[in-house]
């Protein structure tokens, strides 16, 4: 097996500026809180081979001009376990980084627990996860990048704990490690190629790219905005509906713009969150974070598609992160309904369309929704900011869809159109019922909202 990079080499790819912080002194029992024999010298081998005195490097750094916390695991040091010593750098790491308001950035390359140490090892990870509570609470972002292995309780905390988590291509990356599987297990579900997959992981980066990868991740995270992110301009139609139907009809053209093109045209540059972190992903969803006239806002857009509940709950978790950290968010409605089928009642519709409702409801940074295309039901309404929802000229928002809803009135087929017109569900039926603001968004000829 060839050698794995150490953590030097892990922080080299990131930062040419690293300042080694101060470590917690502790006396330490021979052998160990075990008495573990031979620990001591395991130790000391360790030491010698590495240069490193233990599991963890800490310090401050610059990665493309933001300031940081860099933790960076040494796994050439006793397969990178934490221990208590390891434990005792962590939390002077994160402490160092709520003292200064900095993020912190863990390069994590780790087997787990120390075996030499048992449950004191083990409980490193509560120690571990208390810190990175607290600083969640102090609004600072914490990103992960998972190296090769990244196992155990180091992936348990650290690496899938973290608001965004980038991985190296080919990472051996999940909860067991190589040596405790069940006989037979497939190696491909624990490399981080599955875990972006299952929505465990957010993007597999080459190295060669981490460092302007990272250096965005940061400049963005790091950027709050108090005031709302503005609605885009329709970049369809400008002409008002005449009839409910047609505005169905136009929100459904497969020629009206789309989610993808929104963005493309709002933002100078943007990156992506993906997955729910509970085994899914939903193409439909588009969430991330972008730079808007100059500024952050994050995002979180419907393609057009039903909504999956992997969908749901990865922008539930978008807009609890932008809220924490502050930045605005923008949402942009194009579903004809949430996913329906019985695959989507086992993942938890329900439960997820709810975390989002709850989400929108409890976010103190401002969230401004653009409807572009079909607003279909309670699926596309979770994502619809109170008071602050605007619609293009080429969209329609309704209790739900005229078909479903001349089905459930018991009216025959003929009657759809004529439904649709009773829903009032135009851009313009939507300002005059105060669903949707001012008709300025809708006539985009007469006045520039950016200005």
């Amino acid at each position: 097996m060839p050698e794995r990079p150490s953590a030097r080499a892990a922080l080299a790819l990131v930062t040419e500026d690293f300042t080694e912080l101060p470590y917690p002194a502790r006396r330490s029992a021979p052998d160990g809180p075990l008495n573990w024999q031979g620990y001591d010298a395991s130790r000391a081998r360790a030491a010698e081979r590495t240069g490193e005195e233990e599991s963890v490097v800490c310090g401050t750094a610059h990665v493309e001009g933001t300031e940081a916390v860099l933790v960076a695991f040494e796994f050439g040091f006793l397969g990178g376990s934490l221990g208590e010593r390891t434990g005792d750098r962590l939390e002077a790491a994160y402490s160092h980084a709520r003292a200064h308001r900095l993020p912190v950035v863990a390069l994590i390359a780790t087997g787990g627990s120390r075996m030499q140490e048992g449950m004191v090892a083990l409980t490193q990870l509560q120690r571990v996860a208390r810190q990175s509570a607290l600083t969640r609470e102090a609004g600072l972002a914490q990103l992960a990048v998972v190296r090769d292995p990244t196992t155990g309780g180091g992936w348990a905390t650290l690496g899938a704990g973290a608001d965004v988590i980038l991985a190296l291509p080919g990472a051996q990356v999940g909860f067991a490690g190589s040596r405790v599987r069940p006989a037979g297990a497939d190696p491909a579900a624990y490399t981080a190629e599955a875990q972006v997959a299952a929505g465990a992981a957010d993007a597999v980066v080459a190295p060669e790219e981490l460092r302007p990868v990272l250096g965005r991740w940061l400049r963005l995270l790091t950027a709050p905005s108090t005031a709302p992110a503005p609605p885009p301009r329709p970049l369809g139609a400008t002409d008002l509906p005449a009839t409910g139907w047609e505005a169905v009809l136009r929100a459904r053209s497969p020629r009206r713009p789309r989610a993808r093109s929104y963005l493309d045209a709002y933002f100078t540059e943007r990156v992506a969150i993906s997955g729910d972190r509970c085994g899914g992903t939903d193409e439909g969803m588009l969430c991330g974070f972008g730079v808007h006239a100059g500024r952050t806002v994050a995002y979180a857009a419907q393609t057009g598609t039903a909504t999956r509940p992997a969908g749901y709950r990865t922008a539930a978790r978008l807009i609890r992160l932008a809220d924490r950290l502050g930045i605005p968010v923008l949402t942009l409605v194009d579903t004809p309904g949430a996913a329906n089928d019985a695959e989507a009642e086992r993942q938890g519709a329900g439960a997820a369309i709810a975390d989002v409702f709850a989400a929108v409801a409890a976010a103190r940074t401002p969230v401004t929704t653009l409807v572009i295309g079909e607003g279909g039901s309670g699926g596309a309404l979770a994502l619809a900011a109170p008071g602050s929802t605007w619609a293009t000229p080429d969209s329609y928002f309704s209790v739900i869809a005229p078909e479903p809803a001349a089905a459930i009135l018991k009216r025959p087929p003929q009657e759809v159109e004529s439904t649709a017109g009773q829903l009032r569900l135009r851009p313009q039926d939507l300002v005059d019922l105060g669903m949707a603001r001012t008709s300025e968004q809708l006539f985009p000829e007469t006045g520039d909202h950016h200005s």
